[in-house]
């Protein structure tokens, strides 16, 4: 029978990252090399995408990478359903971030125009704000959504796209929705928890006319970005409102790529997963938390994730923390 399985995370540099905090909450998980001169704005803590592949921390599977395990396991690891459908290829990706200063506005391509661009699924994708300064704010939408492909351009090329988009300030705990095609830009000083389609495909709109030490400025998308733009997209509905319930999965997102529900956890609950057919990830976001699955038991602290494979029956969460419960339905 599997196991709860924990992956090693991979950091990522980042020009809008920090020094601190990523590389402390990491510095003690097996696997991970920090360097202390090195800006780390994410870490990936469970993805398929191409060269970057997770590779399990623990238990038998050790050193195996996701499509290995896959390969293996098949249903009995993500499920029937999903393996049928996304075969060896893991279908989500798994991000904390840590926004020391604010990100490119950005949009992603739909399915659809991701395939005939790039081979490659869309990136619908969510945040969870695990932590953030006072008076930290985002981007997502449009202020107006009945501006027009012509006012966007308009507003791109005299350097007021800021002007236009919607701007929400937030607080812990605050979750967006941000179907592919919507623009968006995290801000300073937002920890967030990112869950996605398994998808590095990204078009950068504006950089806040930002340079790099040698003067250069990044690449930018514009072209390519103006046919992956959902124009009607209203940022108000991206802010997803939700009433936590104590050992209850409270509901989140939910949508054909992904199910993501809150559990604040104070002693323990048995989760039933008999008739899901997905595997199940927890993200720890605060405390800590122990996952017991069979024989099997496993540690979960702030910021790991373990996936407890499709064909548990049920599984014992205890402790103190707040989590993040993903599937596929």
């Amino acid at each position: 029978m599997l196991y709860p399985i924990k992956f090693t995370p991979r950091l990522k540099e980042r020009l809008w990252g920090g020094k601190e905090f990523l590389a402390k909450v990491k510095a003690h998980t097996k696997g991970v090399k920090i360097n202390p001169e090195m800006v780390y704005g994410e870490s990936w803590e469970l993805s398929a995408v191409e060269g970057d592949e997770s590779v399990v921390a623990n238990g038998y599977l050790k050193s195996n990478n996701i499509e290995e395990i896959i390969e293996v396991y098949m249903g009995n690891l993500i499920g029937e359903k999903n393996y049928d459908k996304y075969g060896l290829t893991f279908p989500l990706l798994i991000k904390s971030l840590d926004c020391n200063d604010v990100l490119s506005v950005q949009v992603h391509p739909d399915d659809e125009l991701a395939m005939e661009r790039h081979n490659s699924y869309g990136k619908t994708e969510m945040w969870y704000v695990s932590d953030c300064d006072e008076g930290a704010a985002l981007y997502v939408g449009f202020k107006d959504t009945s501006i027009t492909r012509e006012e966007y351009i308009k507003a791109l090329n005299e350097d007021r796209l800021p002007e236009i988009l919607n701007r929400v300030e937030v607080k812990k705990g605050d979750t967006f929705f941000i179907p592919a095609g919507t623009v968006h830009a995290l801000g300073k000083g937002i920890k967030v928890v990112e869950i996605q389609q398994t998808s590095d495909v990204t078009y950068r709109l504006y950089d806040w006319n930002r340079v790099d030490e040698n003067g250069n400025s990044r690449e930018l998308h514009t072209a390519l970005a103006v046919d992956a733009i959902d124009f009607s997209r209203d940022g108000l509905s991206c802010h997803m409102k939700y009433q936590t319930e104590q050992n209850q999965a409270v509901k989140l997102v939910d949508c054909p790529y992904f199910t993501t529900n809150i559990i604040c956890l104070d002693g323990a609950k048995e989760f039933d997963y008999a008739s899901l057919d997905s595997f199940v990830l927890y993200i720890c976001t605060e405390g800590e938390a122990t996952i017991k699955m069979g024989e099997h038991t496993e540690a979960l602290k702030p910021y790991e994730l373990v996936m407890i494979p499709a064909e548990a029956d049920s599984v014992e969460v205890s402790g103190k923390a707040t989590m993040l419960e993903v599937y596929i339905k």
